[in-house]
């Protein structure tokens, strides 16, 4: 997980997720895009089952606010 940012400003806050396997990144959650990007085939298969899961992308969502917008202010 990370957080992108240049300032504190909610819309300049970017929430990552990447899960990676042999340090090849498989499959990211990205806050500005919304949903999962798959880089891999298998990464691209498991993006379009959890893209389709609202649970899934709401509870990624929300860690948006929870794991950068408290503690942007800490960081910056």
């Amino acid at each position: 997980d990370r957080c992108v940012f240049n300032s504190t400003e909610l819309n300049d806050i970017q929430y990552i997720r990447s899960y990676y396997y042999n340090k090849l990144e498989l499959i990211r959650f990205d806050s500005n895009v919304g949903k999962y990007v798959g880089y891999t085939e298998l990464g691209v298969k498991n993006a379009e089952i959890w893209n389709n899961i609202p649970s899934q992308i709401a509870s990624e969502a929300a860690q948006w606010e929870v794991y950068c917008l408290n503690n942007v202010g800490n960081d910056y």
